[in-house]
């Protein structure tokens, strides 16, 4: 935030309209005192998300993401429509298409509230791809490893697409003012022309920086070469198959059920919602998820239940391994 402040004004110096920056956490009291004494907004972004799958190994981190990722929504959404917001936009993700992950199901039910709060608001999200090199991605990940010295890591068989920052903002921006009730964008993007995989990537990225990829057998031999390597203009590099929960093989961003239009834009595609929910569904999935909180006790086993009960095809499975236990 603070960057984000010396790049406006460094830019742009000070102009009309001006902007204010406020450190606050969405589902806090003192986010709700902010929007009490000063909520009266044209347009609400909420950009906010817990994303990576990380996020679902323990259960209290995966109880914050359902916090972020639902329930922080659907209470702003209630504050927009107390203070008469005109539009509401907020950000989901391609893994909530037919998701395998909780993170990704975590967006697709807040979706769900998102639905019914439309009926008193107007809505629209986003769905897209990877934001290449945001932090804490694999890609900012290969930054982070030459920096120290460190070798490379990827998967060899998980395809990906990517956006720039630019790009990602643009869809944003584009959804939230051009999109109607319900729309959700998303980039039309080639699967011939965009899905690579991140070894694909990882071998390009370090050839534009003058380095020869190098295949290591294990991950001993790629920390011991890092040691060696990069001083003769090779680096260590170790690709192996993915076995980690939560883990998508392709990526899409949309259903074959959804309802598509493709010609409104040249670039971005829309999917054309109903505002369809189970009202009672929502409602027990809220105050199971509000008594778990209450009684401070809960297991992961709880809360995945909890979401196949919103989502029944949710094709989630739990190889009992973790990103945070590999390299």
């Amino acid at each position: 935030m603070v960057e984000l402040v010396r790049d406006i004004r460094s830019s742009f110096g000070y102009i009309d309209g001006d902007f204010k920056t406020f450190a606050l956490d969405i589902g806090s009291d003192e986010y709700d005192a902010f929007i009490k004494s000063d909520g009266k907004y044209d347009y609400i972004l909420n950009l906010s998300a817990l994303k990576h799958v990380r996020s679902e190994k323990d259960p209290f981190t995966l109880m914050r993401m359902c916090e972020t990722n639902i329930f922080n929504t659907d209470k702003t959404l209630m504050q927009a429509i107390e203070n008469g917001t005109k539009k509401y936009f907020c950000v989901s993700t391609d893994k909530a298409a037919n998701p395998v992950n909780m993170m990704g199901a975590s967006k697709r039910i807040m979706e769900m509230f998102v639905m019914r709060k439309s009926k008193q608001i107007d809505v629209s999200m986003a769905r897209f791809a990877n934001v290449a090199f945001s932090d804490g991605s694999l890609l900012h990940g290969f930054n982070k490893r030459i920096e120290k010295g460190q070798p490379i890591v990827a998967p060899n068989d998980v395809k990906r697409y990517f956006v720039t920052p630019q790009e990602s903002g643009e869809l944003c921006l584009m959804s939230c003012i051009f999109g109607e009730n319900r729309d959700i964008f998303f980039p039309k993007l080639s699967e011939n022309l965009h899905l690579i995989t991140f070894s694909e990537i990882a071998i390009k990225y370090l050839g534009n920086l003058g380095y020869e990829s190098y295949l290591c057998k294990d991950e001993d031999e790629a920390r011991e070469l890092a040691k060696t390597l990069p001083k003769i203009g090779k680096y260590p590099c170790l690709f192996t198959a993915s076995d980690t929960t939560g883990e998508k093989d392709f990526e899409e961003f949309f259903t074959n059920k959804e309802i598509l239009d493709m010609d409104k834009f040249e670039s971005i595609g829309i999917i054309k919602n109903d505002p369809l929910y189970d009202e009672d569904l929502l409602n027990n999935f809220e105050a199971t998820i509000k008594k778990y909180k209450q009684n401070l006790y809960w297991t992961k086993d709880d809360i995945v239940r909890e979401f196949f009960k919103l989502i029944p095809d949710f094709g989630y499975k739990d190889t009992g391994k973790y990103l945070d236990g590999k390299m």
